[in-house]
């Protein structure tokens, strides 16, 4: 049975989606912008942008009663791949920070992305 996932502490989606889907043994989050759920805001830096996406990747995935050691596997989406050293500095401190192993991961260079943000990421975690 899919259970849809929604928290107050990830951003809402702003189009016909959700932000995860619990499938019972997996759960998938939609890609996760750099919007501070409470304020609405985006920090400019792509640092502060990659930790506040990550952030929401987490609330998403805390929503199922997950935490971030369960999960395998992220995308990570980029408008420019020069960020790519930034972006993973501030992954790698993020599941370090939560004694989590690092999952496997792809991270792609895309011309636009929704807000005219810097980077959204996305998720696969599973129930152990």
């Amino acid at each position: 049975m899919t259970q849809v996932l929604h928290t107050d502490q990830a951003p809402a989606a702003i189009g016909p989606y959700v932000q995860g889907v619990d499938l019972g043994n997996m759960v998938l989050t939609s890609g996760q912008i750099p919007v501070n759920p409470v304020t609405g805001e985006v920090p400019e830096a792509i640092a502060e942008q990659a930790r506040q996406s990550l952030e929401n990747v987490k609330a998403v995935v805390a929503s199922s009663g997950l935490n971030v050691s369960d999960i395998v596997k992220m995308t990570v989406f980029v408008k420019d791949l020069n960020d790519f050293a930034t972006v993973n500095e501030v992954y790698g401190q993020f599941f370090d920070e939560h004694n989590a192993p690092y999952p496997a991961r792809s991270c792609v260079e895309v011309a636009r992305l929704p807000k005219d943000v810097k980077i959204e990421i996305e998720a696969i975690a599973v129930r152990k």
